[in-house]
């Protein structure tokens, strides 16, 4: 067992025992929402897991260790402390480690977690990807780089809109990450369920989903699967007023001089007291429905092991 990471005994037990697990970042919860709001959705998220079958698996950095199942006391922390947590990516995660930090795992860290752990669905809301003038910035998530890399299945409601999604897909494209819709040929755009891009390929149950995952494993294929599953309709944001928010969000960033790993955190912030607070409302639900189909494709894997 590696020697930074600390395994929950509920997670531990359910993994050997073949039982369902999926894994939850932390950086929504640090950075994602305001307390209590933070803490009240990380728990009902868990519960949703619990509904469906599987047992949670929240991950963050804890005292320099890389834990894979939080208490309800290690959420109330990360919600309380907030931003002053540092957001852990890739980079990050040897010196805060090392120093014995506290740290809240992006989708790549998440990943890099979770696969240390055994654990191979992972449920977000959005992930990083090519920010809207990367050919100039080379402002390009590192969550992209890690599904490239790290054997985990990430299920998201598509990258977010903020980003330049067709760069997005071709990056995705080129290191070889299999883009899935979920029930849609059309890549969703987080807050709403169009973009006007097509996925690579669309799968309609949660079984397909594991037979697909366990292939790409079973001939030697490295790296991970991007499942996109569109937020329910009713929770669905009008894209017109989604993309003018995004569009005053970016231009504000600009002025402001933001860059890098506060770029996302800022733009969201932004979007959400555009829209009085309804960005916040579909993030969450958004959350909700991958927490579900998560929860019920690692039931899917475990019965074809």
């Amino acid at each position: 067992m590696n020697q930074y990471l600390d395994i929950s005994q509920e997670v531990a037990e359910a993994l050997a025992e073949n039982k369902p697990v999926v894994a939850l970042e932390s950086t929504i919860i640090s950075h994602g929402m305001p307390y209590p709001q933070n803490v009240e959705t990380a728990l009902k998220v868990e519960q949703v897991i619990r509904d469906n079958g599987a047992v949670p698996a929240t991950i963050a950095i804890i005292g320099g260790k890389l834990k894979a199942g939080l208490t309800k006391a290690e959420i109330e922390h990360l919600g309380k402390t907030g931003s002053a947590v540092t957001k852990v990516s890739r980079r990050d995660l040897p010196i805060i480690v090392a120093k014995g930090m506290d740290g809240a795992t992006t989708v790549a860290t998440t990943m890099i977690i979770a696969s240390l752990a055994g654990i191979k669905v992972f449920a977000t809301g959005g992930v990083g990807g090519v920010h809207r003038g990367a050919e100039t910035t080379m402002d390009i998530s590192a969550d992209l780089e890690e599904l490239a890399m790290t054997p985990v299945m990430v299920i998201c409601a598509g990258a977010k809109s903020i980003l330049d999604l067709g760069l997005t897909l071709e990056y995705l494209e080129t290191k070889g990450v299999p883009v899935i819709g979920y029930g849609t040929d059309e890549l969703p755009a987080f807050y709403t369920r169009k973009s006007g891009f097509g996925v690579d390929y669309q799968l309609n149950t949660p079984k397909e989903l594991a037979e697909a995952f366990l292939v790409k494993q079973a001939v030697g294929l490295k790296g991970g699967m991007l499942v996109t599953n569109p937020i329910p309709e009713e929770y669905s944001m009008d894209s017109e007023v989604i993309n003018k928010a995004i569009d005053e969000a970016i231009a504000e960033s600009k002025r402001q001089g933001i860059h890098g790993k506060d770029t996302t955190p800022f733009l969201l912030a932004k979007v959400k007291e555009i829209t009085g607070g309804d960005s916040l409302d579909s993030n969450i639900q958004l959350v909700f429905n991958n927490a579900r189909l998560a929860a019920q494709t690692a039931a899917e894997l475990c019965k074809i092991k």
